[in-house]
């Protein structure tokens, strides 16, 4: 796939800036997902990869709410292997109904933004995505999560 087109480079890294200068985003860079990623920088790939896939082809979407709630789809804010903490559910079906109740006490989110959030984890969330942008944040997180580990698992074999 291409990159993104210089307009919404330019756009996505204005939009990532305003939600970091809003949030608690930046605790996420101390927590690990997918081995040795942090949940910053795979929230980072998602959003990006989610852009790519929108604009590559040539989806009628909302890249605002398209960016931001990729890039708060994973905005839990606790480390998920530390068997200690106090979410009992597994990390999987728990942690996106933590990501939107921290998303909504930093942000006022769109119906759009709470679906990307919530709904991120289908098939292990229940009920699917409703609109585009969910859809094609949830193939996204896919893709980057499998390639995450993928990465890791070829680094250790090195």
């Amino acid at each position: 796939m291409k990159q993104l087109s210089v307009k919404r480079e330019h756009f996505f890294w204005k939009e990532i800036k305003e939600i970091c200068a809003a949030s608690r985003i930046e605790e996420s860079r101390q927590f690990c997902q997918h081995g040795i990623t942090s949940v910053y920088s795979h929230s980072l790939h998602v959003a990006y990869e989610s852009c790519r896939i929108a604009e590559n082809f040539h989806l009628q979407v909302d890249y605002y709410a398209l960016i931001r709630g990729a890039f708060l789809h994973d905005y839990f804010l606790y480390d998920w292997h530390d068997r200690g903490h106090k979410h009992k559910r597994p990390h999987g079906f728990y942690h996106p109904g933590a990501a939107l109740k921290n998303a909504m006490q930093d942000f006022t989110l769109s119906e759009i933004e709470q679906d990307i959030i919530k709904k991120h984890m289908f098939p292990l969330t229940a009920v699917p995505p409703a609109c585009l942008e969910a859809w094609i944040v949830c193939v996204a997180d896919k893709f980057c999560s499998a390639k995450e580990t993928v990465q890791r698992r070829k680094e250790a074999v090195l």
